[in-house]
């Protein structure tokens, strides 16, 4: 009962409080952000799929964290939720700086993916961590595709996407050091498509 009670707290926090990031928010020292009105458009679509990705890392990580029956991994994948939330803080408040909003689907794509990490909690602790390194793999491919479209000006953008493409790298290679399970190239492929259709929504709505 403590565990749903914690998972329905974290769904309400994640959705509808402003979150709060424990670390600082990354900055270019002595870099000023100068964007065009259609700069800030693409800046401000870029960070609100990124949003919705921590807001689906929020849901993943503690749909897992209540599968597991091992403290060690319930731990581990807390302290990644937690870095997440710094993730989900800052792309907020740049968000706010652009003049845009996170996605109208937000409690959707919550639904969606915490019902994904509990599947894949029910399938044992070496799969579910297998699901972690995939889904992290494809958002660092996703993170370095946005560095590579972000304005060259938006400095502020930037900097708080390279951190967050160095955490996911990061988790990634927390799982497999855990004993992560190679996911089959079926799954893998799914997990894709179904990014590739978030990805696409948020970027307009």
């Amino acid at each position: 009962m403590d565990s749903l009670i914690g998972a329905a707290d974290s769904a309400l926090r994640t959705l509808f409080a402003k979150p709060r990031a424990l670390r600082a928010c990354p900055v270019v020292a002595g870099d000023e952000t100068h964007l065009t009105n259609q700069e800030r458009r693409l800046s401000g679509a870029l960070m609100r799929v990124n949003h919705v990705g921590e807001v689906c890392a929020q849901a993943l990580y503690t749909a897992q964290a209540l599968s597991t029956s091992d403290p060690a991994l319930k731990k581990q994948l807390e302290a990644a939720a937690q870095e997440e939330t710094d993730h989900l803080a800052w792309t907020a408040e740049r968000l706010e700086e652009l003049g845009d909003r996170p996605s109208l689907l937000n409690p959707l794509w919550y639904a969606g993916a915490f019902t994904l990490g509990l599947v894949a909690g029910r399938l044992g602790d070496r799969r579910s961590l297998g699901f972690v390194v995939e889904t992290e793999r494809q958002v660092e491919r996703h993170l370095q595709s946005h560095l590579e479209r972000l304005p060259a000006g938006d400095h502020a953008s930037r900097a708080i996407v390279a951190q967050m493409k160095s955490d996911e790298v990061a988790h990634a290679q927390q799982a497999l050091a855990a004993g992560a399970m190679e996911l089959p190239s079926p799954a893998k492929a799914l997990m894709g498509a179904a990014a590739r259709v978030m990805t696409t929504t948020a970027h307009f709505i």
